[in-house]
């Protein structure tokens, strides 16, 4: 990365003079850059030109507390996941649900919330949780999400079920589309779309349709900056002082705050005892 140029050149000529090798790690000095999809309330968002939400509020206390310096990064969704497997980014901050096929190129937290995935229709629409996901529906997603993932696989795939998937940038568009009649549902996790309500536009939940997926922060496979316990230190204090019921309050009044840590797939390798920044690891 660009910001690394100078220390790797200094390094290199360190390690030549010394007749040795220099791999470049992440200088103590530079601040992480924390990935983030600012067009995803309540999680985080821009407003004024600042930063905001659930996600990014909560990055800065636990930056704050364990001693961080954090700069974000606002990219569009489908490209954060590669960024941060490739390293181009230092972790990813956005609500990020944890998949079997997502951990084997990232390494995750502790687990700091569940979400559950809800069909948005129209306010003033007669359509249900099932009308809604079939019978020659247009259903938005978001590209290169779990959402999108689910209803490919059940949905699209199934020769039985006749509907159309339409990928979005961001849940925004999708639901401006829906209220223009581009698409008939959008299917999202439950704290966006209740955000989406609360904020006053015209749509509703038509059902549930997934329950109980964690989410967590995430690293580069390998934890290349040596920043994951560190992490779960943070995320614990954050929770035990109360301060993570404040930030998610301060967003979603109405939220349910779950404990923390939530559970956890078992194919999860950061998630295996001992876990870093836990138990005194």
């Amino acid at each position: 990365m660009t910001k690394y140029n100078n220390a790797y050149r200094y390094g290199l000529f360190v390690a030549l003079l010394l007749g040795g090798t220099f791999t470049l790690s992440h200088a103590q000095d530079d601040p992480l850059v924390a990935g983030i999809e600012a067009a995803f309330p309540p999680w985080a968002y821009a407003e004024g030109g600042e930063y905001k939400g659930i996600a990014v509020d909560a990055m800065r206390a636990i930056a704050e507390n364990q001693g961080l310096e954090v700069e974000f990064r606002d990219m569009p969704w489908p490209s954060l996941i590669p960024a941060l497997a490739n390293e181009r980014i230092d972790l990813l901050v956005t609500g990020l649900n944890v998949t079997r096929e997502r951990n084997e190129v990232l390494d995750f937290t502790i687990p700091w919330w569940e979400n559950d995935d809800e069909v948005l229709v129209n306010a003033d629409s007669d359509l249900n949780v099932v009308t809604a996901l079939c019978c020659g529906a247009t259903i938005g997603v978001q590209g290169g999400s779990t959402q999108n993932s689910w209803v490919q696989a059940n949905l699209v795939d199934n020769s039985d079920i006749d509907v159309t998937l339409r990928s979005y940038e961001d849940y925004v568009t999708a639901i401006e589309d829906m209220r223009v009649g581009r698409i008939d549902s959008v299917v999202v996790s439950t704290d966006t779309a209740e955000d989406f309500i609360n904020k006053g536009r015209e749509v509703r939940i038509a059902g549930t349709i997934t329950q109980g997926q964690p989410q967590a922060l995430a690293v580069s496979r390998g934890d290349p900056n040596d920043i994951l316990g560190t992490l779960n230190q943070g995320i614990m204090e954050l929770y035990e002082s109360g301060q993570w019921q404040e930030i998610v309050h301060s967003y979603a009044p109405y939220a349910t705050i779950r404990q923390i840590p939530a559970t956890m797939p078992d194919y999860v390798r950061t998630y295996e005892e001992p876990i870093p920044g836990l138990n005194g690891e």
